[in-house]
């Protein structure tokens, strides 16, 4: 699955799965171009990357005229895009519905919803005109279920998996290949503040209950969900499109 003189491009990428995702690709060779948004956190991050050529991009997701700024800046550097890990995500606020606020909404959609489809909306050009390239979008297994108190992420994920298949559907006549990975719980500081959100000053229960959920008792690493991203974007999942892949110990196994 060697990424040799590929251009991976990774949004959220200063940490967690992003991270995990930048350091698998740039093990097989990729030239990366990382957005988040603080450049010295990015910086932290590259600094613990074994890559040749990396390009990092400061960014607000859920700003249009920044998306087009870091899709333009890629784009400028290396002539191409072939691979976008969509990636940037928040969980924002927990609350029942009836709890929630307008504020939370919007923020959680802002990235979650209008972060991923700004990124399909500029990079999707250039794959086309390529003729070539391979998205892949991070959902959730949020986006398959329900999930009290995380109706607004669980609503943001339904909303990413739309966008991936319809994605893939218009971009297929290129040769343009969009999938999703959904995971249950990862070992990520997102997790952390979820379990902080479900049980604040009991985040150790919270996070033994989480992982009893899971058949195989446990969180995923963000390595095993960027392992999935590398797979999918290769030419080994050439005849892979407008596809969601449960990344989830056997979680879904238990629903219908």
């Amino acid at each position: 699955m060697s990424f040799k003189e590929k251009i991976v491009l990774i949004t959220g990428a200063a940490n967690g799965i992003g991270l995990a995702a930048a350091k698998a690709f740039a093990a097989e060779g990729a030239k990366l171009a990382l957005v988040d948004l603080k450049l010295d956190a990015l910086e932290k991050a590259a600094s613990s990357i074994k890559a040749d050529d990396v390009l990092l991009l400061a960014a607000d997701v859920s700003k249009e005229e920044e998306v087009q700024q870091y899709v333009a800046e890629t784009k400028n550097k290396y002539g191409q895009i072939d691979v976008f890990i969509n990636n940037a995500g928040i969980n924002g606020k927990f609350g029942l519905l009836d709890e929630q606020t307008v504020d939370n909404y919007q923020a959680v959609f802002g990235v979650n919803v209008l972060g991923a489809f700004l990124g399909l909306k500029y990079v999707l050009p250039i794959m086309k005109e390529q003729r070539s390239g391979a998205v892949v979008n991070t959902a959730s297994n949020g986006g398959l279920l329900g999930a009290p108190g995380m109706g607004l992420y669980v609503a943001s994920k339904h909303a990413v998996l739309g966008l991936n298949k319809t994605a893939a559907l218009e971009a297929a006549d290129y040769g343009v290949r969009v999938n999703a990975v959904a995971p249950s719980g990862v070992d990520t500081q997102m997790m952390k503040s979820i379990e902080t959100n479900a049980m604040p000053g009991k985040e150790d229960e919270a996070r033994t209950a989480f992982e009893n959920s899971v058949p195989l008792k446990r969180y995923s690493t963000p390595e095993e969900i960027a392992d999935l991203m590398v797979f999918l974007s290769s030419d080994k999942a050439s005849f892979i499109s407008g596809s969601y892949y449960r990344i989830d110990g056997g979680q879904g196994a238990t629903s219908a």
